[in-house]
């Protein structure tokens, strides 16, 4: 049951599903059913200048239902991982009231062209807010999530998950999520990760990434990911939990751009594959900016494999990096003219903050 992400759907008008439904009910699963609620808000979003009374409610509703009982409305969603199944207006209806208040920071004719794009999110630390954000704002139709790891105790510092989700698959964790939010996003999961074998297939399959968020740990995925989008003419965008900075490549528009902005002489995996460590976490620094890294992370990154496992990343930080780089995603998505480059949206240098502080 840990691994299954995907949500069943029951139309009742269908026989076969109300079969299948009825054997559901005999399993005793918890029922949500707040449907009516839901038509209510439905009310209200297509008739926003009126203020009805109960008694309209209920004439719009039966009006609205046109003889069909409520009960077999819309759809009845079932999570098998939580035994729940929750009645929902229809995936139309559905997506209509529950991005009713995008508007018009996000126009109806953006919603509907953001409803046909796809994703792809490598590592689901920091990817797991993007992952969430995204799918809150509905800023895409589809996402494609790609992650090899587990949570582990260390990860709950900012990972978006309770202890029961120990030893858990990431990418198993964010799916379940995004359908409990919008069960009628489309999200396929990479559990092993992305390797030589599978990364076209996660770039191409069932129709090319129209933009790919690539946050992980992996030096070798980091230039993997980017060897395959230039070949695919399909942008990149990389958050840094460190001072928030988030790095553009249009490979979409710039098929000739050098990968890393030029930063690096590497440019496929066999020159990858020979470099010695101290190459590898020189060229690290070279991605991630090193000179322009905070104080704290500089002593942090010194410390690695000494007094530290891995580099610190705060809730907070991450928190702020999944709101960011939505925004950029969803202004890449809309054919707004982001250019490639880096950019930094340091909370430090907003607060003007001069205090030094002792470390130790």
């Amino acid at each position: 049951m840990k691994n299954i992400y995907r949500p069943e759907f029951f139309y009742l008008e269908s026989n076969t599903d109300k079969k299948r439904f009825d054997d559901l009910l005999k399993k005793e699963p918890y029922i949500f059913d707040t449907i009516e609620s839901q038509l209510r808000e439905l009310i209200k979003v297509q008739n926003p200048s009126m203020n009805p009374t109960e008694g309209e409610y209920n004439a719009f509703i039966k009006e609205h239902l046109k003889g069909t009982d409520i009960y077999d409305y819309g759809v009845w969603v079932y999570y098998p991982w939580s035994h729940r199944i929750v009645h929902l207006l229809g995936e139309e209806e559905f997506i209509k009231v529950r991005t009713n208040r995008n508007k018009d920071k996000i126009t109806e004719v953006e919603q509907e062209l953001l409803r046909k794009k796809k994703v792809g999110i490598i590592g689901l630390s920091v990817g797991q807010s993007i992952a969430l954000t995204l799918a809150m704002e509905r800023a895409c139709g589809a996402l494609r999530l790609a992650d090899f790891d587990v949570v582990e105790l260390s990860n709950l510092n900012r990972i978006r998950t309770g202890v029961h989700q120990l030893n858990v698959s990431k990418v198993i964790i964010a799916a379940q999520e995004i359908a409990e939010i919008d069960p009628f996003i489309e999200v396929e999961i990479f559990a092993e990760g992305l390797t030589s074998e599978n990364i076209e297939e996660f770039i191409l399959s069932n129709g090319k990434l129209d933009t790919i968020v690539e946050v992980c740990d992996s030096l070798d995925v980091k230039m993997k990911t980017r060897i395959e989008a230039k070949k695919h003419r399909v942008p990149v965008v990389m958050e840094t939990n460190d001072r928030c900075m988030v790095d553009v490549e249009r490979f979409d528009v710039e098929p000739d751009r050098p990968i890393l902005h030029g930063l690096v002489s590497v440019t496929d995996t066999d020159q990858l594959n020979a470099l010695s460590p101290k190459e590898k976490i020189d060229l690290i620094l070279k991605l991630v900016d090193g000179d322009g890294l905070s104080d704290r992370m500089k002593l942090s990154f010194a410390a690695l494999g000494k007094t530290l496992r891995a580099w610190p990343q705060l809730a907070s930080s991450v928190t702020l990096g999944g709101g960011v780089t939505t925004e950029v995603v969803r202004r890449l998505l809309l054919n707004e003219d982001i250019v490639s480059g880096r950019r930094y949206f340091d909370i430090d240098e907003v607060l003007l903050q001069d205090v030094k502080h002792t470390l130790g």
